[in-house]
């Protein structure tokens, strides 16, 4: 069974969930919105924990969207400043699954 990664990263609060491709949801955890340097690593533990096949990435804006442009997967100029210019997407590479990425308001309407 196929096992699919979701982050949801807002404003205040990070989902980080795993469910099946049938949209089950089999684990859920909920940690605050702190800097990068915070929690991002313990995100990529716990999905790497999970054993996910692929992970969808959510995150607050402004963020860049076209896989065409440098700015890929990367937080903009946000108001929360640690996050400014955090190249999100790519503290996700080391666990080497296909990856997608949008704004937490587009994978909210997805899901």
């Amino acid at each position: 069974m196929a096992r699919i990664g979701a982050l949801e990263a807002g404003g205040t609060k990070i989902v980080l969930s795993v469910g099946t491709p049938e949209g089950e949801v089999l684990e859920r955890e909920e940690i605050p919105t702190q800097g990068p340097h915070d929690c991002v690593d313990r995100m990529v533990e716990w999905f790497g924990s999970h054993n996910v096949d692929a992970l969808g990435i959510g995150a607050f804006g402004p963020t860049g969207v076209n896989p065409a442009l440098p700015s890929y997967g990367k937080i903009l100029e946000t108001p929360k400043t640690a996050w400014r210019h955090f190249d999100f997407l790519s503290a996700f590479r080391p666990l080497d699954i296909p990856m997608g990425y949008d704004t937490d308001v587009n994978v909210a309407c997805l899901g």
